[in-house]
């Protein structure tokens, strides 16, 4: 069957900030080429690296507000004084082109997106091995700032809290071993 043939199911990965979910995320498009990364919409600023239209669409409060309006996302969210937002256009351009969309969001929006889709969406929340791991794992990005860290850190408890909302559960204590686990998951979902 090739991807015209078919319809994608979606991968959602979910997880506090500096639980790793964006480096498992990357390992996975790299080697699964029939999964494509559906970028997101956000207000804040690019980090060092990212790319416009790859690591997310960077738009103004106005820019945003109007999609809003126009009802462009399946969510969307404020987190740590930005907002964030899964454009719809996005993952229906993957999923009828035969893909499976790769979805790299947060909790509340996780679960918006699994009442949405159903049985044709799969998630994974990923969790750090602790809180002092996580903390050491936000620290050394050097992005930021006290206040945003302690910020960070109360959301990743609430985020912790709705784990169990999810498909399934992986402790990201060592990337290898978290990563495998992972294909263990999504490789019955993407075959059958």
């Amino acid at each position: 069957m090739n991807k015209t043939e078919r319809r994608g199911k979606i991968i959602v990965l979910v997880a506090p900030s500096g639980a790793g979910k964006t480096t498992l995320a990357r390992r996975l498009l790299n080697e699964y080429p029939e999964i494509k990364f559906s970028t997101s919409a956000t207000t804040r600023p690019p980090r060092k690296g990212e790319i416009e239209g790859e690591d997310y669409y960077f738009l103004n409060e106005d820019e945003f507000s109007r999609m809003i309006e126009g009802n462009a996302f399946l969510e969307w969210e404020y987190y740590s004084g930005y907002r964030y937002g899964t454009l719809q256009s996005e993952v229906d351009k993957l999923v009828d082109s035969g893909y499976f969309p790769l979805l790299d969001i947060e909790v509340k929006g996780a679960l918006n997106v699994l009442e949405i889709y159903g049985s044709e969406a799969i998630s994974i929340f990923i969790e750090p091995p602790s809180m002092d791991v996580l903390r050491q794992r936000l620290r050394k990005r050097g992005s930021e700032t006290n206040v945003t860290l302690k910020k960070r850190l109360q959301r990743a408890e609430m985020e912790m809290n709705h784990a169990r909302h999810f498909d399934h559960i992986v402790v990201n204590d060592d990337l290898d071993t978290a990563y495998e686990e992972i294909r263990t998951i999504i490789e019955p979902f993407i075959t059958d």
